[in-house]
């Protein structure tokens, strides 16, 4: 804990470049991580365990205190009659969105970068936002629902974009439950959907023909030239 203390305070460029400020805000291991964890709303010490498995409790929590401690984000409670403790962004955490986005679209294009391996709820539904090409919804405009495991969340997909929220959405067209990496399989695998229902991996239920259209809404960008 010593070392990894040290190292968080030493993180130092001196170096007056946003870029540099910014990798001493978040560039510390897992940092940026949490941030992305945190993008569709507040979530709870234990949802951020179980989306981030290879970070142990005591580096979350330090992570955690970091970034409060940058004023990236904050630790509250939920309204009653929950009243649990939760961590969100302030408004300026939100905005690292857009860095989030242009990373993953940035990587993706990697020849190593491998779209099958793990995948969170959020990360799934945030990579959704930055690859939906708008080209191919312009005449959309549907309520979406996606549950994965106890975490449920409402989208509505437009030509504008996919916005996101937590919660169960009023009458949603289709409905997405199960793994969020066999979701990803279908859209970034090409894997049929009808493959993933019968392993029992993905439950579909709504409207077939927008959930297979669905899938075909977001292509991978291209590898770079070598």
């Amino acid at each position: 804990m010593e070392l990894e203390k040290h190292t968080t305070n030493s993180r130092r460029y001196d170096d007056a470049c946003g870029t540099a400020h910014a990798l001493e805000v978040f560039g510390d291991r897992w940092a940026l991580l949490v941030m992305r964890e945190l993008m569709l709303g507040p979530r709870r010490f234990s949802q951020l365990r179980a989306d981030l498995p290879g970070v142990s409790a005591s580096i979350l929590t330090q992570r955690l205190s970091d970034l409060e401690r940058r004023q990236v984000l904050r630790k509250t409670k939920l309204p009653p009659p929950a009243a649990t403790p939760v961590y969100e962004l302030t408004e300026w955490g939100y905005e690292a969105e857009l860095i989030t986005s242009a990373m993953g679209r940035w990587a993706a294009r990697s020849p190593s970068h491998d779209p099958s391996r793990r995948i969170s709820g959020v990360s799934l539904l945030l990579s959704f936002r930055t690859m939906l090409d708008v080209g191919r919804c312009r005449d959309l405009d549907a309520r979406l629902g996606f549950r994965f495991g106890e975490d449920v969340y409402g989208a509505r997909l437009t030509s504008d974009g996919l916005a996101v929220t937590q919660g169960d959405p009023p009458d949603p067209r289709v409905r997405f439950a199960g793994a969020p990496a066999a979701l990803g399989a279908a859209v970034y695998g090409q894997t049929p959907l009808a493959r993933l229902e019968a392993e029992g991996v993905l439950a579909i239920s709504g409207d077939r023909r927008l959930a297979e259209r669905f899938v075909t809404l977001f292509p991978l960008p291209g590898l770079f030239d070598r």
